[in-house]
């Protein structure tokens, strides 16, 4: 599991990047590159990175599941990840 903190830290992340979107979007298209030099840092969305959102794992995040392979791996044993079984041949 990760820290509580790292967790928290992503979601500030995210909500800064949502926050400043737009505004980003308009200087850009604006070329004022001074003007976005002075926007928070963590309003860049370079600066995301993706986490399972159950154990909160920054490495081996799987997209299409939105979890961790060691995650992934151990619900999907279980079965509750539908569509997904071991494979055998």
């Amino acid at each position: 599991m990760a820290k509580e903190s790292m967790k928290a830290r992503e979601v500030k992340r995210q909500k800064l990047v949502a926050k400043y979107a737009a505004k980003r979007k308009a200087l850009k298209e604006a070329g004022d590159y001074e003007a976005l030099q002075k926007l928070p840092k963590n309003a860049s969305p370079v600066r995301l990175h993706n986490r399972c959102k159950l154990t909160g794992r920054p490495k081996g995040y799987m997209r299409q599941f939105g979890i961790s392979r060691v995650t992934f791996r151990k619900m999907a044993n279980q079965g509750l990840i539908p569509g997904v079984k071991k494979a055998s041949w």
